[in-house]
């Protein structure tokens, strides 16, 4: 066994050392540097929602999916044009426009916009979408939480001084 052998690229794929010295997916520290770069939504919690570059509303836990509030780590320089997954060639993009985007660059955000969903969130639909992936809402002078069931029915108290979320209905 020859310790000169070249290294095996990844999932078998072979004759390609660009790919293996330049991996295709975005690591935690650039996510999460991109994350960071992203807008800030006003009156939103800033580690749950972000603006992409074009203008829309994403959900942190909703990376990876293909909903309107879903996201997907872009390549600003498309990884197939050479781009680099590191954290200055991050941004966040809606998934679907991240589609319609596919290898292009440079794109105008408002052409980028024109890919977007339809739909507009309100704060109290926001609100709703927050309390049921994260157990409570974090809005600055908003802040609320879920109360279990245990708690509705009267049988337990909780000790967390966080005001219970009201419902759309209440």
């Amino acid at each position: 066994m020859s310790s000169s052998s070249p290294p095996k690229s990844p999932r078998g794929v072979g004759g390609n050392n660009h790919r293996h010295s330049n991996p295709r997916f975005f690591d935690a520290k650039a996510k999460s540097h991109c994350w960071g770069n992203a807008e800030t939504v006003p009156g939103r919690h800033p580690e749950r929602w972000r603006k992409d570059a074009a203008g829309n509303i994403v959900c942190r836990r909703f990376c990876n999916c293909q909903g309107c509030l879903c996201f997907e780590y872009d390549h600003i320089v498309p990884f197939s044009k050479g781009g680099e997954s590191v954290p200055d060639n991050c941004q966040i993009l809606q998934t679907r426009v991240n589609r319609y985007k596919s290898d292009k660059q440079e794109i105008d955000k408002t052409l980028l916009r024109g890919y977007s969903c339809d739909i507009k969130f309100t704060d109290k639909e926001l609100d709703i979408i927050e309390m049921a992936v994260y157990g409570d809402v974090i809005r600055p002078g908003n802040e609320c939480r879920c109360r279990s069931v245990a708690e509705m029915l009267g049988q337990f108290k909780s000790k967390d001084q966080t005001p219970a979320c009201k419902l759309p209905d209440e």
